[in-house]
């Protein structure tokens, strides 16, 4: 009775009480973390500002972190503009397509790799790591992808792109740490295919890389324009990217109209920016929450173990 007497007094004492060592340290890190979060948020909350600002504000630099004279002459601008749609539907199909693609490629070359039954495994990864250190560059891609005859395709947005030799690493360093070779012993006696495994063991088991490679795949092909910028020529296959771009250059090239028109014009422009890059960002912005958990335990896994 004594001794619960005694550890409920210690309890309710409150916290051990930290050394001066550790006083500094939490202090020094507090301090850091607090100075990443403004580095993050600021550029953040300046953007989305900039964005509802009024055109004079935003070009005469008044705006620096709550927004000026609120106005969204800069939304209205991109949104009536017909272009705008065509470019959000074609970057969501080269998003979804392409994540598709990337994502079954990824895993059918990174499983095989992670198997130690696998004949000659490490000599593909050496050619898969080698692409990683050298290219081609871009002329001979671009012959080659001239001599499949995919210029001016959706295709040549999905395909020459379609894999990343990090994420192929990634996942096969998942793989190797998180399914075990005795479950795949117990289905090959209970008479299960490498197929069947695959789909209905592996699959199942591995969300949290799936995440990461849905996650990278998809942001990298929302914001891809180089590859749209060489390889394409018609407007209605334009991405978003490419499609804001153009009607950003429309807008600061000022013609043959008189100065105060063509001010009034460049101050849209640069409202413009602000506008465009949230619109930009906001599919992004509003993906990444629902996969967060996963994308962490994926990240961690996937570069740690193994």
């Amino acid at each position: 009775m004594a001794a619960v007497q005694t550890t409920a007094s210690i309890s309710t004492r409150g916290k051990i009480r930290e050394s001066a060592g550790d006083r500094i340290f939490l202090g020094i890190t507090y301090v850091l973390l607090s100075l990443i979060l403004v580095a993050v948020l600021y550029p953040l909350i300046y953007i989305v500002s900039s964005s509802i600002s009024s055109p004079q504000a935003v070009a005469s630099g008044k705006v620096w972190l709550w927004p000026v004279d609120i106005s969204f002459a800069g939304y209205k601008t991109v949104f009536s503009n017909d272009q705008i749609l065509v470019g959000y539907g074609n970057s969501l199909f080269y998003t979804c397509c392409g994540t598709l693609i990337s994502v079954i490629l990824t895993v059918a070359i990174a499983y095989p790799l992670s198997k130690k039954t696998f004949f000659g495994r490490n000599v593909l990864m050496m050619f898969i790591t080698f692409t990683f250190l050298f290219s081609g560059g871009l002329i001979p891609t671009y012959l080659v992808v001239k001599g499949l005859h995919l210029i001016d395709t959706r295709w040549a947005l999905l395909l020459p792109n379609a894999i990343f030799v990090f994420q192929v690493i990634i996942a096969r360093t998942f793989f190797k740490a998180s399914i075990p070779e005795e479950l795949n012993d117990a289905a090959e006696i209970d008479g299960c295919s490498d197929i069947r495994f695959l789909l209905s063991v592996v699959i199942p088991l591995s969300k949290p890389i799936l995440a990461v490679l849905t996650l990278v795949y998809a942001v990298a092909q929302w914001n891809a324009f180089f590859d749209a910028l060489i390889y394409l020529k018609s407007q209605h296959l334009y991405p978003l990217q490419l499609t804001l771009r153009s009607i950003l250059i429309q807008n600061f090239s000022g013609g043959n109209m008189d100065a105060s028109e063509q001010v009034k014009r460049q101050e849209l422009a640069y409202l413009m920016k602000y506008s465009l890059i949230v619109v930009a960002s906001l599919p992004v912005l509003i993906l990444y929450p629902f996969i967060q958990r996963y994308f962490v335990q994926g990240m961690l896994i996937g570069s740690i173990k193994g």
